[in-house]
């Protein structure tokens, strides 16, 4: 059992051990070489690829080439490169978190080249090397069954933690909402615990109230266990800046509810606030200082 994996990032670096620590043998490839011999050294069952024809040179036919790259140009030139490199009857999967559009097109585009293609949803972050990783594939009944022997390894256990979602798209579908659910989840707390925390006369241990809900309650969760963690060693967190980055997923999900009609308010705002905290909002709140000002005479912050 052999697969060529190609991205060795936080994510993919960490699924090339688990694969190969299950038995698989990946050959990996990355856009630094030194991090594919570091991994390489590692693990006795991955070996190490100089570039994308060392890798599809060294897999027996009919391959199958997994990409954990970053989605958008990265992930659409790796996938003309194999398009014009790999034999018909080979695979691409594509595991990075795509826009599922994308990957019903590029679904298309291969078959006219005779290449099987899967859309895989990956989520377990860092963690997944130790706890396994929660997979949502998508394409066609015979290809998803091709990376059946990949997902079992990479899941938490054989017949749990990964899904044959529905065709080419559903699996970056089912993940584009599962990180828009994501968003909302992290919101509500951090505006909780931002409730707690600015109610001085009560002198809350935040780290305290984080780890008795971990027990029992009914917001216990995953994102509450890193939360009880960190606020274990800093409660102020003075030393880290307000910024929240969005990766794109969420801002597909709130584009996914206009296009239906769905309302998905808790989503959305929640990507609002990432804004917000981007510094977007910014010019909009000085012009409504300006307003204020016009109207009311209130006065102005320099």
């Amino acid at each position: 059992m052999e697969i060529g994996l190609y991205g060795l990032g936080r994510m993919g670096g960490n699924m090339a051990r688990r694969l190969a620590r299950g038995g698989a043998r990946v050959l990996a490839c990355n856009r630094s070489f030194e991090v594919t011999e570091q991994i390489a050294a590692e693990e006795v069952n991955v070996v190490a690829c100089r570039s994308l024809d060392d890798m599809i040179a060294a897999l027996k036919p009919p391959r199958v080439v997994w990409l954990m790259l970053p989605a958008g140009a990265a992930t659409e030139a790796a996938l003309a490169e194999l398009a014009g490199k790999l034999a018909p009857g080979d695979m691409v999967v594509d595991g990075a978190n795509g826009y599922y559009k994308e990957a019903q097109r590029r679904a298309a585009d291969l078959a006219g080249k005779q290449l099987a293609f899967a859309d895989v949803g990956v989520s377990g972050g860092i963690w997944g090397l130790a706890n396994g990783y929660c997979l949502m594939a998508g394409g066609e009944a015979e290809a998803v069954a091709r990376i059946e022997p990949f997902l079992k390894l990479l899941a938490p256990a054989p017949e749990r933690g990964w899904l044959h979602a529905g065709p080419a798209g559903s699996g970056h579908f089912v993940k584009m909402i599962h990180n828009g659910i994501e968003y909302g989840m992290m919101q509500a707390f951090a505006e909780g615990f931002a409730l707690m925390q600015a109610k001085g006369e009560f002198d809350l241990d935040l780290a305290a109230i984080a780890e008795l809900w971990r027990h029992s309650s009914v917001v216990r969760s995953w994102l509450l266990d890193l939360t009880a963690d960190f606020l274990k060693e800093d409660q102020g967190l003075d030393a880290i800046l307000p910024f929240v980055a969005d990766s794109g997923e969420g801002r597909w999900t709130a584009l996914e509810s206009i296009e239906q009609g769905v309302p998905t308010p808790v989503m959305t705002l929640a990507l609002m606030n990432r804004f917000d905290s981007q510094g977007k909002a910014d010019f909009g709140n000085k012009l409504l200082a300006m307003m204020r000002k016009g109207f009311g005479g209130h006065a102005l912050k320099g």
